[in-house]
């Protein structure tokens, strides 16, 4: 599997963030994401436990993917089977931070306030975040915080794609 890269040449990571506990639909986005991300040469970052994490795990080890979980505690045999890489963290909670910054976008699959956190530090560190059947937030111009809403596992992928590509080239410009 050809892993696309970053503007400094390191691999593209995705975050996609979700419940632990969520419906079975959100389940299925989860799944899909995940395969869409691997074909499309991305790195699945996640919070590495079950859910929405686990079955974007699934997805993506499926499609030849590889995946890293960010775990909330200091075992890491705590990560879903899924994941290739787990972090230990030993943070909790606050380990959602090191989650969204560690991805060039976000994908949000339905969630809870768990999730609304994370998407919350995503758009305040300027983090673009794509949403599939998740929080519905106001735009806010001023801010230029928003969620961009995806309507298929497949249009959140080339969204958060293209969205990290842009933030990159952004942040490129701005230290030349």
């Amino acid at each position: 599997m050809n892993t696309i890269a970053d503007a400094n040449g390191r691999p593209l990571i995705i975050a996609v963030i979700g419940g632990e506990d969520p419906p079975p639909r959100a389940m299925e986005l989860a799944e899909e994401v995940g395969g869409e991300l691997a074909r499309a040469g991305a790195v699945v970052a996640c919070g590495g436990l079950g859910g929405v994490m686990e079955a974007v795990c699934r997805g993506a080890k499926a499609a030849g993917g590889t995946t890293i979980g960010i775990l909330p505690d200091e075992d890491p045999a705590a990560a879903n089977a899924y994941v290739d890489l787990p972090i230990m963290t030993g943070m909790g909670y606050a380990r959602n931070v090191v989650l969204v910054k560690t991805g060039h976008a976000v994908i949000a699959i339905a969630g809870a306030y768990g999730t609304l956190s994370e998407i919350g530090h995503a758009l305040g560190d300027g983090t673009p975040v794509i949403g599939l059947e998740t929080w519905d937030l106001p735009r806010r111009d001023d801010l230029k915080l928003h969620i961009e809403v995806a309507d298929s596992p497949a249009d959140a992928v080339r969204r958060a794609i293209a969205a990290a590509r842009e933030r990159d080239a952004r942040r490129a410009a701005k230290a030349r």
